[in-house]
């Protein structure tokens, strides 16, 4: 596969190459979970193209293909969330590319997203790990997946290891599908075009959801 990827990128004026990490943690316990989502972006875009994820590297489930013509790495730590850098990081020093990355964010209504060009951590814990192993350089790509936040005194922990009802569950595979039209945009028009057009569309999404329970 690498072969194949060398002789298309090469063989003309290669189009820039994209890697994506998703946060999750791994295991069957928390699949489905609020904190997964990140994981589910990953898969739902490998499924849409073609992308087999069926390898291991750098501490990560990992698959690569093209999108078109341009080159495609999907990675999905498997170190647990909070120590997500240690995959992240190697990942994006072994192919010399930046870091393109996928998170919960509970900061965001269910099923709302948001493409940004660089920022912290937000407490995010995954993506400090990120930032860390990035030597505290927060300038990378993420698409933030919201989440929602949780009701009442409920443990932020509890809620993040937590599965979605029914009516949530249908707002993030809704949030997927638009996710995987987002990075396509992404790569096609790259990411100053691809954030704006993508973000004043989930701006009018925010204002229609944000009201509706989802726990």
């Amino acid at each position: 596969m690498l072969s194949t990827l060398t002789k298309r990128c090469f063989c003309t004026v290669a189009p820039r190459p994209w890697l994506f990490v998703g946060l999750g943690n791994p295991g069957d316990k928390y699949k489905g979970t609020r904190h997964n989502v990140g994981f589910e972006m990953i898969d739902a875009f490998a499924e849409s193209q073609g992308i087999a994820m069926n390898t291991v590297h750098c501490k990560a489930i990992f698959g690569k293909g093209f999108v078109d013509e341009v080159p495609v790495f999907l990675a999905k730590p498997q170190t647990y969330m909070n120590l997500s850098g240690e995959s992240a990081g190697p990942l994006a020093a072994y192919y010399k590319l930046p870091l393109n990355q996928f998170h919960d964010d509970m900061n965001l209504p269910c099923g709302v997203l948001r493409l940004h060009d660089k920022g912290g951590h937000g407490s995010h814990k995954g993506l400090k790990s990120v930032i860390y192993h990035f030597r505290d350089n927060k300038e990378f790509p993420r698409l933030r997946i919201g989440i929602g936040k949780p009701p009442g005194q409920m443990d932020p922990k509890a809620f993040l290891l937590q599965k979605f009802n029914v009516a949530a569950r249908q707002r993030i595979d809704e949030a997927l599908h638009e996710g995987v039209d987002a990075l396509k945009l992404l790569l096609s028009k790259g990411l100053e075009v691809s954030a704006k057009r993508f973000n004043k569309d989930q701006k009018y999404k925010h204002l229609r959801v944000q009201t509706l329970p989802v726990w």
